[in-house]
């Protein structure tokens, strides 16, 4: 059996997980609370198979060694760096993202 990564999510990860959490709670905490556990679920997946995202086509994202994991709406930035995936930003796909990198 491989070895499992480590999942590490960056402090901001953490607060966009937060804020999704929070939008989605103002129409129903139950659904929140449903949406970022399947979420949750998802990103813990990676342990497994980190590779299991794809490479993003922005060259800058490429550039900056991105993966892109697909969930519903969302898109969960992260790179893998020895056996640890960090979880760098969790946004919707709606969003404009030169702010990413």
């Amino acid at each position: 059996m491989p070895d499992k990564y480590a999942i590490r999510y960056l402090p901001v990860a953490v607060d966009d997980l937060l804020s999704i959490f929070d939008w989605i709670a103002t129409d129903s905490p139950a659904r929140a609370a449903s949406f970022t556990d399947k979420l949750d679920k998802r990103i813990g997946s990676l342990a497994a198979h980190p590779f299991l995202g794809h490479v993003p086509k922005d060259k800058k994202l490429q550039a900056f060694g991105y993966r892109v994991l697909v969930f519903e709406s969302y898109l969960v930035f992260y790179k893998v760096r020895g056996h640890i995936v960090e979880i760098h930003r969790v946004i919707h796909g709606s969003r404009h993202l030169d702010d990413i990198a």
